[in-house]
């Protein structure tokens, strides 16, 4: 971490601390991902993290800040490449939104791979779970993630405002921080945002790691997983009365181990430029219309121990997503929208196992709801085509991935919906759908070693569509400080684009004179598969005074198979049960956590069981200053320093880095 970025940090803070008195930190109202028109999300499967929350769960990761909601998990592929898991689902089945558009990084295509964002400066960051492929596309077949950081501002500002954020420890000795400012006058709005992030090698539970198949040396240390960060932004918008337009930069730097491989360093690098507006009409069919573009320019490289670049991915990604909002037609609101994406993705170097590729997607979209006093319908429909171009084999090399070739695809995808506003603050929500989804570069055209999971990846060049069918049931009650939702979903597909094990060994030839290795082979093939699960999460009111007492409780049951093979899918999140106990007064809150995992012993034969842990958590949070500019929280993970496995981790990364142990993390807070 650059020393100047960092001593930044604490005077951010100190600046917020004078000005805190003097004004209260605008807080934003921001649309429910994935419900354009702006109706509460009731009964849906959603979250939401901002503020205190938001606050106290920020991790080095998406993955792990997200790890825990319902039906939410971490890939953890190591403490610095974990991407959300929603119901079973990831890579490019979960589709990750920078304010609303395309996230463009390399995390789809490997579990080593960092998602390219910063919780430290996320605002706010919206999950929805089950299929939003109507919206976003066949990538959102498990669900959204939405991280929004008001870079580019939306209203308009005439004084200033923002937050800053120092943490220290954790089970990497964390040093971690951002300060975010906002300002403007005039129907100028600007923004600015910098963070930084440094920790050591992942301090865990004593035990044995276990690499290729060989126990190693017991350790309380997760190996060549230490990590640094920083990034930054800029932004500003012309606001008016009847919307906006702005621009947003953004940099991020990351460097981080990659723990499979001991001498393996990852150097990250992602910019990115947006522009954003919307208009709004008061009058007239059209009410609004509302836009975003964007272009990414991401690299990295995997850099070994002698400093010598093994494979360099980079990417070029362009979007843009245009919507139109139309005014009532009887009982009917709608959202009407067209969308386009190109992603130019290429890996060089001798273990690059993906060819140079090139990505192009239309879309046109539509939504329609009808409502009538306690009862709503909707429907919707979208439409995309897709290409997949592959370079093949560059000139000279030797023959691995064949000559350039191209597919075309058209997926479709349907919805219907239908929602009930009932009394005593009861809702109910059930929907129906279909979605389609083309497959991605590296599940066509994959042919190689890859070394992060140890295995011989081959693609299948004339893959179909992933086609699934989905049917879901919402239900929630709200009184006051009591609420309860839940949802049960089924997910059936006619073709589920899985990497499965051939039984197959392919010989690896060594390198520098060391011998030649037979790792297994694993094949994207498309298979029939179900999907379904329970979430439940609530909680209660015990205590309404002085002091109050919270009681909330939440569980998820998973279970997915693979129809063609009869055999469960892999890496699914065992049951998960969740209970916890908060206290809080004026000025202060505290509480703790109990997180149960079951046994995970439903795997297939290429995989083993995941035995159960159950996790206590402690936390506090108070205010220096009575009006809540100043503040501090401390946090206590693992406080009997159990271990602990991720059974969602791919097999090749379970047995070399549990979860963390015992650590503490404190930290302080300023709104101005």
């Amino acid at each position: 971490m650059p020393t100047p970025l960092f001593r930044f940090l604490p005077l951010a803070l100190a600046v917020a601390a004078a000005l805190g008195t003097t004004a209260a930190h605008a807080q934003q109202t921001v649309v429910i991902t994935g419900n354009p028109l702006g109706r509460d999300i009731g009964a849906r499967a959603a979250s939401v993290l901002a503020g205190t929350e938001l606050t106290l769960r920020r991790a080095a990761t998406l993955g792990d800040t997200l790890d825990g909601l319902p039906g939410v998990a971490g890939s953890g592929f190591g403490p610095n490449s974990s991407r959300p898991v929603i119901r079973g689902l990831d890579g490019d089945r979960v589709r990750l939104l920078d304010n609303g558009g395309a996230s463009s990084d390399a995390s789809n295509l490997s579990f080593d791979h960092a998602v390219a964002a910063d919780p430290l400066v996320a605002e706010r960051i919206e999950v929805l779970r089950g299929p939003a492929a109507l919206l976003y596309g066949g990538n959102a077949t498990g669900g959204v993630v939405n991280v929004l950081d008001n870079r580019i501002p939306r209203t308009a500002a005439d004084k200033l405002s923002g937050r800053a954020e120092l943490r220290l420890g954790g089970a990497a000795q964390e040093h971690a921080g951002a300060a975010v400012i906002d300002g403007g006058a005039g129907g100028l709005a600007w923004h600015a945002d910098v963070a930084a992030r440094k920790g050591s090698d992942l301090r865990v539970p004593l035990y044995t790691p276990v690499a290729d198949g060989q126990a190693l040396e017991p350790s309380r240390r997760v190996r060549n997983s230490a990590s640094s960060s920083e990034g930054g932004a800029v932004g500003a918008s012309f606001v008016g009365l009847d919307g906006f337009v702005g621009l947003s930069v953004d940099t991020l730097r990351n460097r981080y181990g990659v723990t499979a491989e001991p001498d393996v360093t990852i150097r990250l690098k992602r910019d990115r430029v947006a522009l954003g507006g919307e208009w709004r009409s008061g009058s007239g069919f059209v009410r609004s219309v509302g836009g975003q573009a964007s272009a990414t320019r991401y690299r990295h490289d995997e850099v070994e121990g002698s400093g010598e670049i093994g494979t360099t991915f980079k990417s070029e990604g362009r979007d843009l997503r245009l919507e139109m909002r139309h005014a009532p037609v009887g009982a009917f609101e709608g959202v009407w929208g067209v969308q386009a994406e190109t992603l130019n993705f290429s890996a060089l170097g001798e273990e690059a196992f993906v060819p140079g590729t090139h990505t192009q997607s239309r879309a046109v979209f539509a939504l329609e709801e009808w409502s009538h006093g306690a009862w709503s319908l909707s429907a919707g429909a979208r439409a995309e085509q897709v290409r997949v171009r592959s370079d093949g084999d560059p000139a000279g090399a030797d023959p691995r991935f064949g000559a350039a070739t191209e597919r075309r695809f058209t997926p479709t995808s349907v919805s219907l919906g239908a929602g009930w506003r009932g009394p005593a603050g009861w809702q109910l929500q059930a929907s129906i759908g279909s979605t389609e989804r083309a497959p991605a570069h590296h599940e066509l055209y994959a042919n190689g070693l890859h070394v992060a999971t140890s295995a011989f990846e081959v693609g299948d060049p004339q893959m179909a569509l992933e086609r699934s069918r989905h049917a879901e049931l919402g239900l929630a009650w709200r009184a006051g400080a009591h609420h309860v939702k839940a949802s049960l979903f089924n997910t059936r597909f006619a073709n589920f684009i899985a990497l499965d094990a051939t039984g197959v060994d392919r010989v690896v030839p060594g390198e520098n004179g060391e011998p030649d290795t037979l790792v297994p082979e694993y094949r994207f093939q498309g298979v029939k598969a179900r999907l379904r699960g329970l979430e439940l999460e609530g909680i209660t009111r015990l205590l309404n005074g002085v002091l109050t007492v919270d009681l909330s409780g939440a569980i998820d049951w998973l279970r997915g198979d693979n129809l063609s093979r009869g055999e469960p899918l892999p890496r699914l999140a065992p049951t998960r049960v969740r209970l916890g106990l908060e206290l809080g007064s004026a000025g202060w809150r505290t509480g703790l956590t109990v997180r149960h995992a079951a046994q995970q012993d439903r795997v297939p034969a290429t995989d083993t069981a995941t035995p159960a842990s159950t996790l206590l958590d402690l936390w506090a949070q108070g205010q220096l200053r009575a009006d809540g500019s100043l503040g501090w929280f401390a946090r206590l993970n693992n406080a009997t320093d159990r271990l602990a496995y991720n059974a969602v981790a791919v097999s090749t990364i379970r047995g070399l880095s549990p979860q963390a142990g015992r650590a503490l993390s404190v930290g302080l807070t300023a709104r101005w």
